[in-house]
């Protein structure tokens, strides 16, 4: 039985300010850097065959550190279908202060919305049509081998693909939150189909950031 682990990055140092980062590329501040040592020790005694990240640092720096605290070394690859969603105008901006400028509705559906239009950048929709066929074009496949993979991917990123995986609908997505510190491991059978879903871990400070 094959293991796919799911995990978003530890706290960047936009996260801690409330920023949109999206495709800038932010290291993780002292506390997500802490946080991927936590998600390694959930992790303690499952065999890890290979690891696919973002090209921001703050995936991959997590995955390593988590790597390190678990003494393995698998080959990383890294592709941009996994980045975070790219935010457009709203990059680099506090999302709590275009709260308060848009109010709470349009807010919402800036932040969670699967297909609001976000000018120069992407939705949830997008993000999904660019992290599903990656994962079922090149994960999946060694899924299927047997092989037990670890994702250190982004909060939409990881919405989209949970979005596939757990077969949700637009409503449900909209509402899912993927929490700093949570770790979700899906337990495949030797036919490829999931036959167990763990949630790992808590973020005690999912939807703040």
């Amino acid at each position: 039985m094959a293991k796919l682990i799911l995990l978003r990055h530890g706290e960047s140092e936009w996260n801690e300010k409330g920023l949109w980062q999206g495709w800038i590329d932010i290291p993780l501040s002292g506390k997500g850097m802490a946080d991927a040592r936590r998600m390694g020790s959930f992790l303690k005694g499952i065999a890890i065959d290979e690891v696919y990240t973002s090209k921001l640092m703050r995936a991959i720096d997590t995955a390593k550190i988590i790597l390190e605290e678990l003494h393995l070394n698998p080959p990383i690859t890294e592709n941009e279908a996994l980045n975070e969603r790219d935010y457009g105008i709203y990059d680099a901006k506090n999302k709590w202060q275009i709260e308060e400028e848009v109010g709470e509705e349009k807010f919402q559906r800036i932040r969670r919305g699967w297909d609001t239009e976000v000018p120069g950048g992407e939705n949830l929709k997008d993000v999904y049509e660019r992290v599903v066929p990656y994962f079922e074009n090149e994960i999946y496949p060694k899924i299927k081998e047997g092989r037990n993979i670890l994702i250190s991917a982004h909060g939409n990123s990881l919405r989209a693909l949970r979005k596939y995986l757990d077969n949700l609908s637009i409503e449900d997505v909209e509402n899912l939150e993927i929490g700093i510190g949570e770790v979700y491991v899906y337990t495949y059978d030797d036919n490829g189909k999931v036959i167990k879903r763990e949630t790992l871990g808590e973020d005690i400070n999912k939807g703040k950031h």
